[in-house]
């Protein structure tokens, strides 16, 4: 449907494309979280659903992530959100118009990709991450950068820059305001990874509309029942937005 997609660097992003059975101009983006790839079950879970609802999707993996080309080591978050913007591109390019679902950093890439672009049409937080300078001190504190791993994943090495660009930013919820989207945020309330007090506070300075949804028991990505739920919520509020 898209071809090659490539970022500004030159790096292939590998994705899959999700037809839908209906006729419309709307597209459903999905992007992933830390350490993770278009094809974990929230992300397959989630185009699956909404395209059999009738919507086309597209679930992509940042550059070094996945099959995507480029390094894990260079991946930070000012990347991830150039990445973002080359898929709107590309998918602008060829007459679709964006809906976006970012899952823990991914939420927070699509929320700076947002801001001041006015290509998106809606944005959706599932488990997003806000306060990315505390994340690095929560979960990789006693990891040395560029000599550890992320998780003790060694395929995911935790580098100098991804530390300092997640400290540079501090968070984004200087941001939120100027988001001008209608925004869905989705949230466990037992996410150990991305407290749900993250999802609570940048909900409350977010814009109208805007609609917070807390999925009790569920953890970071959304295991076992907690997928179908998340699956329901975006599909009940796209077709809230879309009919309104």
């Amino acid at each position: 449907m898209f071809d090659r997609i490539t970022n500004r660097h030159g790096e292939t992003l590998d994705y899959t494309f999700h037809e839908g059975s209906e006729d419309m101009r709307n597209l459903l983006v999905i992007g992933h979280g830390v350490t993770g790839n278009k094809d974990r079950p929230l992300v397959t879970g989630l185009a699956e659903r909404v395209s059999e609802e009738g919507m086309p999707c597209l679930r992509f993996s940042f550059s070094g992530n996945g099959d995507s080309q480029g390094r894990f080591s260079e991946s930070t978050i000012s990347k991830e959100v150039e990445d973002l913007k080359s898929v709107l591109t590309t998918v602008v390019e060829r007459g679709w118009t964006p809906i976006y679902a970012g899952h823990s950093m991914g939420a927070a890439v699509g929320a700076l990709a947002t801001v001041g672009d006015g290509r998106m049409r809606y944005l959706i937080s599932l488990a997003g991450m806000v306060e990315t300078a505390d994340f690095c001190k929560r979960e990789f504190s006693g990891v040395t950068p560029d000599e550890g791993f992320m998780w003790d994943q060694e395929e995911c090495p935790f580098s100098r820059a991804f530390l300092e660009d997640m400290e540079k930013l501090q968070t984004i919820s200087g941001d939120a305001s100027a988001v001008k989207v209608p925004w869905l945020f989705v949230h466990g309330t037992d996410d150990d990874v991305v407290p749900v007090e993250e999802s609570r506070s940048l909900f409350a300075l977010a814009n109208e509309p805007k609609k917070l949804i807390e999925i009790p028991g569920a953890d970071h990505v959304f295991s076992g029942d907690a997928l179908e739920r998340v699956c329901e919520e975006v599909i009940s509020w796209l077709g809230d937005n879309l009919s309104s």
